[in-house]
């Protein structure tokens, strides 16, 4: 059985509803929700001129590897009504694989582990809640250390 951690996030419409469409989805097509952390509430990144995001951190355990789960998560998005017009712009859904086992990918679409979590603060602060004693597999330090040294200041609420 394979252990990844997923972002799941979203800025348009009913952006709780969308997540938890998001969350049924992926324990119906992906495989059991071990924990998830509560939802948080930050200011886009990226694109600032747009709708505050919500964003939730997942552990999922599953039989898929991670091509078959981006396959799938991919799939999800598509389902529930995202779609890809601008970077970073505004979605009803974005589903982000963060780790997957220890495993280091990159390929073509696929880099595990995500290459800027370390970078964002909406990332850390909902992944550290769930996983702060994770290691990252090529930083070697602790999700709650990297969040500890995280460069971003951007405000990360947690809303529920």
């Amino acid at each position: 059985m394979n252990k990844a951690y997923l972002l799941i996030g979203g800025n348009m419409g009913d952006r709780e509803g969308f997540l938890s469409a998001a969350r049924k989805r992926i324990s119906e097509e992906c495989g059991r929700i071990i924990c998830q952390s509560s939802l948080y509430q930050t200011a886009a990144w990226g694109m600032e001129n747009q709708p505050a995001f919500l964003n939730q951190a997942l552990e999922i355990e599953t039989q898929l590897n991670a091509d078959e789960l981006l396959t799938t998560i991919l799939s999800v998005e598509e389902t529930i009504g995202r779609k890809r017009e601008i970077k970073y712009g505004p979605r009803t859904i974005d589903i982000d694989i963060l780790l997957f086992n220890d495993e280091l990918i990159n390929s073509i679409g696929l880099i595990i582990p995500h290459p800027q979590m370390q970078a964002r603060r909406f990332v850390l602060m909902p992944l550290c809640e769930i996983a702060s004693n994770k290691i990252h597999p090529v930083l070697q330090k602790s999700i709650g250390q990297l969040l500890k040294e995280c460069p971003d200041t951007l405000a990360v609420q947690k809303i529920s």
